[in-house]
């Protein structure tokens, strides 16, 4: 399961100091699962359940999504974990991440290779026997991607995030094949829109943490001139699209004049945000943009919700 780009969501305060006395291994191993992350990853893959369940069901079966969410957070945390193995190195010459757990050697890293691949084979399985083969394979398929393909990618091209999209937007993709076990093209739908999204909130991330990125060798936005370029049509282009894909929801009638007028509004309000970041690229404007990315997609997900036909 994927947590980056979309772990930036609340990932982005500086982590205090903490002092040795009031740390605890049950804090510690809590936070190499990324709680916070797991909550969105969590809420997207409930959207995505909710709006695979096809209209003519007689009852909705809270008891699949229920065993769906918790197979889907066991693998999220288990990749959460292993990520920060992989990067623990990198991860302690950056100010934001040098307190996290494994960077400052308050957990060992042989630990948290068992700790992490317990959750993420566990998840896997757990999806597999009590929803669907597809919901799982698509949860293996993504923890993979995101680790061997993604994390590598960080510290070689700044085209990492549209690699790194494609993973951050699964889990609604999981939430879905968990209902049925298969995909359709509305469900295709959900998964452009938080492809889409993952764009700006990103590059809003990434500026405000260029230097800190840079120090540890991270190359998510090009050197030199082509940055400023680079951040404007990552955060503008992508913005417009989801301005466009966020109403076809509506459009395929999944939805009713709730959620089409909440999603015109939202999309509105997204845009003139990520183009102001674009046109006048300051720290107050990416932190603006980040706020609003932030409110935009668990609202528009509870109202497509919400407002389902």
């Amino acid at each position: 399961m994927a947590t980056e780009p979309i772990l930036a969501t609340l990932d982005v305060a500086v982590q205090h100091p903490r002092s040795g006395a009031h740390s605890s291994a049950f804090s510690d191993y809590w936070a190499l699962t990324k709680p916070e992350i797991n909550f969105l990853i969590a809420f997207t893959t409930a959207a995505g359940f909710w709006m695979g369940v096809p209209a003519s069901a007689s009852h909705f079966p809270w008891a699949s999504l229920f065993h769906t969410l918790i197979g889907t957070v066991l693998v999220s945390s288990g990749a959460a974990t292993l990520n920060q193995l992989i990067e623990s190195g990198f991860d302690a010459q950056m100010r934001r991440t040098a307190r996290r757990p494994l960077a400052s050697g308050r957990i060992e890293a042989r630990s948290a290779v068992w700790f992490g691949t317990s959750l993420s084979v566990f998840g896997a399985t757990y999806l597999a026997l009590s929803t669907t083969p597809l919901a799982s394979l698509l949860s293996i398929l993504t923890l993979l991607g995101y680790l061997f393909v993604y994390t590598p990618l960080k510290r070689k091209t700044p085209l990492c995030t549209l690699i790194g999209a494609i993973p951050g937007a699964m889990p609604p993709l999981i939430g879905w094949a968990a209902v049925g076990g298969h995909l359709t093209v509305d469900a295709w739908v959900l998964f452009a829109i938080v492809f889409l999204w993952q764009f700006p909130h990103f590059m809003s991330i990434a500026w405000m943490y260029r230097e800190d990125y840079a120090r540890a060798g991270y190359l998510v936005l090009p050197a030199g001139e082509r940055e400023d370029r680079f951040v404007t049509w990552q955060s503008l282009l992508p913005t417009l699209g989801l301005f466009v894909v966020a109403i076809v929801p509506a459009l395929h009638r999944q939805s009713g004049i709730v959620y089409f007028a909440g999603a015109l509004i939202l999309g509105g309000v997204f845009l003139y945000y990520s183009g102001r970041f674009a046109i006048q690229r300051s720290v107050i404007y990416a932190r603006q943009l980040l706020f609003a990315s932030i409110v935009y997609l668990p609202v528009l997900f509870a109202l497509l919700a919400l407002d389902k036909k």
